[in-house]
């Protein structure tokens, strides 16, 4: 099973989170994306842009950080993070 924290922040506070599972047999890569588009979905978001630096952090971390650059739309907290909690 692969599952993946979304959360938005603000002034250091948990506003939302959401864990996102998937079952699919299919690449990290695509699990990623279609988690975070749901988790967007869920938050009434757009989906953010993967900036150089969060992939870069991703790859290390297996979590990532979406502050207002990754975003066209305006957002009204500090950031959404992302990160991987299980994988098969």
């Amino acid at each position: 099973m692969f599952r993946l924290w979304v959360k938005e922040w603000k002034d250091g506070r948990l506003l939302k989170d959401t864990v996102i599972e998937d079952a699919a047999s299919d690449t990290r890569t695509h699990k990623v994306m279609r988690a975070l588009k749901k988790a967007c979905g869920e938050f009434d978001l757009a989906e953010p842009i993967w900036l150089d630096a969060t992939i870069r952090d991703f790859q290390a971390h297996a979590r990532a950080r979406f502050t207002q650059d990754a975003f066209v739309e305006e957002i009204d907290f500090d950031y959404l993070e992302i990160r991987i909690i299980e994988e098969d």
